[in-house]
């Protein structure tokens, strides 16, 4: 008889697959870096799709230098500004944060997220980062940013998003020089990410709450004789031995909601003008764009108006940083 080959349904790889904490992602890892100081990431909110036309600059693919249409993903930017300045030293348990010195002039939409401080002895926290860093204590310094949801037009909410952001290049002492004179100012863009590049784009995807084996893990339907009324069930729940149900069996479960990174995202454009490339009508369930805003290459994960995290690619490989050829945006009407 031929051998049957039947791999199993649904990867295992993000178990347990829970709902997020925060609709804010983290980051864990940065990429290397040896230059000036600069911010290793930005914010942003997700505001929808459309396609562009432009030139295929990929090497020997079948339509080099031809134009093609390309479906991309619009970023709104709205200004993220420094909070904090943050540093961590490094033990055999991992990092863990020193102190950290706050701007002293901050929005006050920023007290909506963070009980107001009372009182906070800067000068004091500043010697104490300088004298570690001049020791050699400090592993990593780091900025406390928000972001400004106010200025959106499509976002329905003023209270501010609040995450850490890497200061990477040069030594610890240019770094912190360099955080300090951007405090309470707007990350710059422009030194961040260019067209052309490669980015790693994370966010919280699209919540659907408990969903059934099928639908979870891609299980097949049971046949007829099989079923007795359940299609949409597991044949069995595993073995006799061991005498409990393993992990890695599929079952219903909570699906979505959950923090995806995609990498290797392409950046087509930096534009200043939302009204250049906001279609007729507006985008679905979000408006017009007022700020500043990215074109992304493909989808990213999450709905519309989530919080979406960019940074620097930590697996760039052989890519290579092209300026793309854009020769038209659709701005038709998305309502149909």
């Amino acid at each position: 008889m031929p051998k049957t080959n039947r791999p199993r349904r649904g990867s295992l790889a993000y178990s347990p697959r829970k709902r997020a904490k925060s609709p804010i992602p983290k980051y864990k890892s940065w990429a290397e870096y040896d230059g000036e100081p600069v911010f290793q990431g930005l914010a942003g909110y997700k505001v929808g799709m459309t396609h562009v036309v432009m030139v295929d600059d990929h090497r020997f693919s079948p339509t080099e230098g031809k134009e093609i249409t390309v479906p991309v993903t619009i970023v709104e930017l709205p200004p993220t500004k420094v909070a904090a300045i943050r540093a961590y030293r490094k033990d055999t348990n991992g990092e863990h944060p020193m102190t950290e010195v706050w701007a002293d002039v901050l929005d006050v939409e920023i007290w909506r997220r963070l009980p107001m401080m009372k009182s906070h002895e800067s000068e004091k926290a500043l010697n104490a980062i300088r004298e570690a860093v001049t020791g050699g204590r400090v592993s990593d310094i780091r900025a406390i940013v928000y972001t400004c949801p106010m200025e959106v037009y499509g976002i329905p909410k003023k209270i501010p998003d609040l995450m850490e952001i890497r200061i990477a290049g040069g030594d610890m002492g240019k770094r912190l020089e360099y955080g300090l004179s951007m405090l309470g100012k707007e990350i710059p863009v422009e030194k961040i990410v260019q067209p052309g590049g490669y980015l790693d784009v994370t966010a919280i995807t699209k919540g659907k709450g408990t969903e059934g084996p099928v639908k979870r893990w891609g299980i097949k339907l049971r046949k007829r004789k099989h079923r007795v009324g359940r299609k949409r069930h597991i044949g069995n729940l595993g073995p006799w031995h061991p005498h409990h149900i393993r992990w890695q069996v599929p079952q219903l479960g909570q699906l979505g909601y959950q923090q995806r990174t995609e990498f290797n995202k392409r950046l087509l454009k930096i534009g200043e003008n939302g009204g250049e490339i906001t279609p007729a009508g507006g985008f679905l369930h979000y408006g017009d764009i007022r700020n500043r805003y990215l074109v992304i290459k493909g989808s990213i994960p999450g709905p519309v108006k989530r919080l979406v995290r960019i940074r620097n690619a930590v697996r760039l490989g052989e890519h290579k940083v092209r300026v793309p050829t854009i020769q038209f945006v659709s701005v038709q009407s998305k309502q149909g």
